[in-house]
């Protein structure tokens, strides 16, 4: 059984907010839009060039530290949560955090019924744990961030583990960063050590250092890296990439490819 988690609207209010669970939940996605009433930009953070999603390998499911919590009223009670949906991809974990209050489903009005909340801004926490089979993602999952929310705010984090592959050198793929779930897009990985790293295939997607990566779709590749690259190769062609010294993140574009299936081959060497 694959259950999904309805429809929504891509012109609306809230669609960004409904779009990013629906991205990681991993089930279908459909979309309910009135014909030629559709946010495209939007759409194109859901749903690949060629029609398919990114989707994750299990079923997005609340975090265990809210499990028993309502992230939808308790702020009417003075204790208010955040939602936390967890899912794993093949190579990273994926974790969405929702401020959810001041709105729920009333049983006796039969309609979703609003009420006043005790804070306009929330403010949780997410942890290495929060993701169930973390061990395959991350090898720290002791690790906390603070994240602080609006009501009909949210956030997507990708938890990828960095990989040391030499002295001075280590490496983590991210993915489609230009996706909801960007992780979603690696689909095989490898690393080799011969002067720097070997990523293996990306859809649509990429290959890193002598790192090496597979990944689906086309769009904003990004990745962790402790150096700055050497040169970046997509396909066998030197790329122009972005690194930001700060952050150890380095970035290209890929290009789409023209047949469906097929995989960018991307190689990062430093």
């Amino acid at each position: 059984m694959l259950p999904d988690w309805d429809m929504f609207h891509s012109l609306h209010t809230a669609a960004e907010y409904h779009a990013s669970a629906r991205a990681i939940s991993g089930g279908p996605i459909y979309v309910s839009d009135a014909p030629g009433k559709h946010n495209f930009e939007l759409l194109k953070k859901v749903v690949l060039p060629d029609g398919s999603i990114l989707r994750a390998c299990l079923l997005g499911r609340p975090t265990s530290d809210y499990l028993f919590s309502d992230p939808s009223r308790d702020g009417f009670f003075f204790d208010c949560s955040l939602l936390k949906i967890l899912s794993m991809n093949k190579f990273t974990g994926v974790l969405g955090v929702y401020n959810c209050q001041g709105a729920a489903w009333s049983s006796t009005e039969i309609k979703n019924a609003f009420h006043q909340t005790t804070t306009d801004t929330l403010t949780g926490t997410i942890r290495g744990r929060d993701v169930h089979l973390i061990i395959e993602a991350a090898t720290d999952s002791n690790w906390s961030l603070p994240v602080s929310l609006k009501v009909l705010e949210h956030g997507i984090f990708t938890v990828t583990h960095i990989k040391v592959l030499a002295t001075g050198f280590s490496f983590a793929p991210l993915g489609l960063t230009n996706m909801f779930n960007a992780g979603g897009a690696i689909k095989g990985l490898k690393f080799e050590v011969k002067g720097g790293v070997e990523l293996s295939e990306l859809d649509d997607g990429y290959r890193g250092e002598s790192s090496g990566v597979t990944e689906e779709g086309c769009g904003k590749f990004g990745a962790y890296s402790s150096a700055k690259p050497r040169k970046c190769i997509v396909d066998s062609n030197v790329v122009d990439f972005v690194y930001n010294l700060n952050s150890r993140l380095v970035g290209f574009s890929l290009d789409s490819l023209r047949e469906k299936g097929k995989f960018h081959v991307v190689e990062i060497e430093s």
